[in-house]
This record gives structure tokens, sequence and C-alpha cells, in this order.
């Protein structure tokens, strides 16, 4: 364990405020869920929720699954970086922040795809050039939106046509009753 030398006392109602520098680094957010877990050495930890971290094996084999029904690159993200790849290489999304644009569309619980706007970057840092066809699913579940189902190709002979549509939507589908 790292310590920070910020020290906080608890108040009459038995909170603590985790300080502002800690929260940025973690990407911790106001209204985000802590799991808090007790040590036998009486250590008390607090640990970002990852809801969709308990079923990652299942993520990842749907991913594979659908990029081979598709033929498109597909992407699983959690609420803040990309937790699963099929059809490309892993080292280029895996454990990636996905972009502003992603966090965006998962925030206004609608599906976006290129169709009729430009191409967009779907992790922090990127060109998005390379891209041609996209389509971005939030996965909501309780309300909240807990990740994204991403499908896209760079191949200019692919478009997102309604199959696509509804292969990305019923995998969001999926995914969110997996939480419930």
């Amino acid at each position: 364990m790292k310590a920070t030398g910020i020290v906080r006392k608890i108040d009459d109602l038995g909170r603590v405020v985790i300080p502002k520098e800690i929260r940025k680094n973690l990407k911790i957010r106001e209204g985000d869920p802590l799991e808090i877990y007790i040590e036998k050495t009486g250590e008390i930890i607090l640990r970002k929720y990852a809801p969709m971290g308990d079923l990652l094996e299942v993520i990842e084999q749907y991913a594979e699954s659908l990029s081979d029904t598709s033929d498109f690159v597909v992407c699983i993200t959690d609420a803040e970086t990309v937790i699963a790849v099929a059809g490309t290489r892993r080292s280029d999304y895996l454990e990636k922040d996905i972009s502003e644009h992603v966090i965006t569309v998962m925030q206004d619980r609608a599906i976006w795809s290129n169709k009729d706007e430009r191409v967009m970057p779907l992790v922090m840092n990127e060109n998005p050039s390379k891209y041609h066809a996209q389509i971005i699913v939030p996965i909501i579940s309780d309300a909240d939106a807990i990740g994204s189902v991403i499908l896209f190709s760079t191949d200019y002979k692919k478009n997102i046509t309604n199959v696509e549509y509804k292969l990305a939507q019923t995998a969001a589908k999926f995914l969110s009753k997996q939480m419930e």
C-alpha cells in the first residue's frame, strides 16, 4: 500500500472526504460507486466498483463470437476502459482509456453510429482517420451506463447496416441482463 501523507477525520455522520488529487488520479467522479473491503488486519479498502469485472470471461467470449459473426472489430468497454477486444490486435485497444466521445454516447444512453456523422476516436489520444464504419451502443444496467459495445471497421468497403446495428444492440442488451 502506498502512503499519501494525507489525513482526514470522519465527520459526525461517519463520512470521510477522499481528497481531490486522489479522486482525479483514480478517475473517481461524483456518483461513482465504491466497494468497501475489510482486511483481516483491520484495514479498510475502498475500490472503484467495476460491475462488469465479474463477467470478463463471458464478455471476452461474446466479443469473439460477435466479431466472427459480423466480420467487424469488436470492443467492449466498462465506464472507463476497453475490457475486451476481438477481430484485431488486442494491444491496440485492450485496457486503453475510452475517448470523451464514447463517454458522451454512454451518458446520453443513445446508440451512435457514423452513418450521418464523421468518424470519432474510440480511445484516448488516437487519430480517428483510420476508421470507416463505427457504431457505439451503451450497456445500461439499473438505469446506469456501465459500458458500451463498439463495432468498427477500417475497410472502406464495409458500412454499418441494420444487421450490425441489431447485433450491437443485442450484445448490449445481453450484457445488461447479465449484470442484473
